[in-house]
């Protein structure tokens, strides 16, 4: 089987997953599919927005995945986990917004520039704006952070981070599996100080390096007095809470929910 076969092969077992833990009522929930936004390209590109259910205030507070693969056609919106946690995250009473990228580091911001100015069309509240990302999208939500300073949150799950001591892992791990170092050249020391940030950290992650770089990050953002919520599952794998259907994986997954809800509905 040849290298890009077995990476479809992959992409294909990812695709169907879904997160184990489950909210009443949250496949039924309200999803925009006809919004597109301006790439930094030019092109105009999709964008999904996953609605909690009305209240009396139309404006919701909302979650952008950030994404660190380049996927223009948006394929990455309709795969499991991602959608799966929209639904959550939308039944927790927050949109989530997952879209389409060409330059995944400057698209982002794109996205957030048009949910900015679009804010009194899609019935959003500009000013509750967190990230959500896992894996190899993570270092793009870092480096999101350093840019945009008006984020209120970011819920970083099992992700590959930034390289420091002359470390390389994250670098390497970007060749191989396509996701963009948005933070080569960075470090803690770049991040800002008021957003809070939780991290969910898996102790069996089988991802190489993973560990040993997020490892690095966290005890220098402590080490700043960083406003950081760690979550260790010591018996975790990567992707537990797609893989794993167990009652501690399950009460991660309900901690990411809070941790959102809490700084995005305050």
């Amino acid at each position: 089987m040849s290298e890009q076969t077995d990476r479809e092969a992959i992409l294909r077992e990812i695709k169907k997953k879904r997160v184990r833990y489950a909210l009443p009522g949250m496949d039924s929930l309200p999803v925009r599919r006809d919004v597109r936004y301006r790439a930094t390209s030019g092109r105009t590109l999709p964008m999904d927005i996953y609605y909690p259910r009305r209240d009396a205030d139309p404006r919701t507070p909302v979650v952008v995945a950030a994404f660190g693969y380049p996927d223009p056609d948006g394929e990455i919106r309709q795969f499991g986990p991602f959608t799966s946690w929209a639904q959550l995250i939308a039944a927790s009473g927050m949109a989530m917004v997952l879209y389409g990228s060409e330059a995944p580091a400057d698209d982002i911001h794109a996205v957030l520039r048009h949910l900015r100015e679009h804010a009194n069309v899609l019935d959003l509240d500009i000013a509750r704006i967190g990230l959500f990302s896992s894996s190899g999208n993570v270092p793009v939500a870092l480096s999101t952070l350093m840019r945009d300073r008006d984020l209120r949150s970011a819920a970083l799950l099992c992700g590959y981070t930034m390289d420091a001591d002359d470390a390389t892992a994250v670098a390497d791990m970007s060749k191989q599996y396509g996701f963009v170092d948005a933070c080569a050249g960075k470090s803690v020391d770049d991040l800002p100080t008021g957003v809070p940030l939780l991290v969910v950290r898996a102790g069996r992650d089988q991802a190489p390096g993973l560990n040993d770089a997020l490892d690095k990050v966290v005890t220098r953002a402590i080490a700043r007095n960083l406003p950081l919520t760690l979550v260790n599952h010591a018996n975790g794998a990567h992707s537990f809470d797609c893989d794993e259907d167990s009652p501690i994986a399950r009460e991660v997954v309900r901690q990411v929910l809070a941790f959102l809800a809490f700084h995005l509905n305050a």
